[in-house]
């Protein structure tokens, strides 16, 4: 029952608009997009990832 609350998302790169990583959040507890400063091998730099549309 625990694990129907958590879904799979994609981070795109805010500069660029490269999807790099796959990670899941838990839906009910955070249900606005997932923003965090990873790095981005196409920009070669740490940068803002957003959660991708769906």
């Amino acid at each position: 029952m625990a694990k129907e609350d958590r879904v799979t998302i994609i981070l795109k790169c805010t500069e660029c608009g490269e999807e790099t990583y796959i990670t899941s959040k838990n839906k009910r507890k955070h249900p606005d997009r997932l923003e965090q400063k990873k790095y981005c091998p196409r920009c070669k730099k740490a940068t803002i990832h957003r959660e991708k549309k769906k």
